[in-house]
């Protein structure tokens, strides 16, 4: 039932990397840490883990964790852990129970590079607000959030991804299309369309989001067209001029790309075969098996 994917990528050793993803089943759900060969390194069954991301950096107990943030949909809360880079396997950190909108539905994190802060975004199963959370260091090695600022959305909304360098968010709301917001807390809620569902590149759901970072604010925002079981390409400057659109195809007994849900990229060394940077993508359907999976793709073969 994996359908999200973080990427955490090691500097000192790529290979070391790992993909972070989530298991979202109702009975046996969780969180898995898998290496770069795709064999699963470590799994907490922590209840049904919606969407998956992390930052690196985060301030705890005087030195930098790995924080990786989940939206637990079996009881509606935030859930947090640190991977510990050398063992790849994480630990929860949560300052108890940290309430969230319900039924809640998706989850993205953004580190502000104006204050420095951290926050965590929650998104509604339903008509409902996007939540922002700011998070700190309890002073005893855990993690609090506060509710730091409410946007309301018309209808089911599961990813989010946000611009750590340019301050944006962006939401897709899966049956209209994808919202940029001001990702500061102060900002208010005025925000703007990417791009609609139904205006000939995206095709309901629209599903996952991921950016990729280059200098001087190139890169890229991948989305998710579940609809068509494709990706949308946009440029992460100005106005988010589309791109292209592409779908994975098979390669040998790996077979293609379908019904693509949650996704994760990085323009990083993520180990050989991904020096120049890695795709992760959900697959709903896979030839032979009974469950979803993911797939890792090198970035430079969808760029070219």
């Amino acid at each position: 039932m994996a359908d999200d994917a973080a990427i955490w990528v090691d500097p000192a050793n790529p290979a070391n990397s790992v993909v972070i993803a989530d298991n979202k089943a109702d009975t046996g759900g969780g969180i898995g840490v898998f290496g770069m060969d795709g064999t699963m390194i470590h799994f907490r069954p922590d209840g049904k883990i919606g969407n998956v991301d992390l930052r690196t950096g985060f301030p705890l107990s005087g030195e930098a964790a790995v924080l990786v943030g989940g939206n637990n949909r079996t009881d509606d809360t935030l859930a947090l852990w640190t991977l510990d880079p050398q063992t790849r396997e994480l630990t929860p950190v949560g300052a108890g129970s940290i309430r969230t909108f319900a039924p809640n539905y998706g989850f993205c994190m953004y580190r502000s590079s104006a204050s420095g802060k951290f926050y965590a975004f929650v998104t509604p199963n339903e008509e409902g607000p996007i939540q922002q959370f700011e998070l700190v260091d309890d002073g005893e090695g855990r993690v609090e959030a506060e509710l730091v600022r409410e946007l309301p959305v018309s209808s089911i909304t599961e990813s989010c991804v946000a611009d750590d360098e340019l301050g944006h968010l962006y939401v897709a709301q899966e049956d209209v299309g994808v919202w940029k917001y001001n990702a500061e807390p102060d900002a208010g809620k005025q925000r703007t369309a990417v791009d609609k569902a139904g205006a000939g590149r995206l095709v309901a759901d629209v599903e996952g989001m991921g950016i990729s970072y280059g200098p001087g604010g190139s890169g890229h925002l991948f989305v998710s067209s579940q609809g068509d079981s494709t990706i949308a390409v946009y440029e992460r400057s100005g106005d988010n001029k589309f791109v292209k659109k592409f779908n994975v195809g098979g390669n040998g007994d790996i077979d293609g790309v379908s019904g693509t849900d949650g996704l994760d990229v990085t323009a990083l060394d993520a180990g050989p075969q991904f020096e120049q940077g890695l795709l992760v993508v959900h697959d709903e359907a896979n030839s032979g098996g009974t469950t979803s999976n993911l797939k890792y793709i090198p970035l430079a073969s969808v760029l070219e």
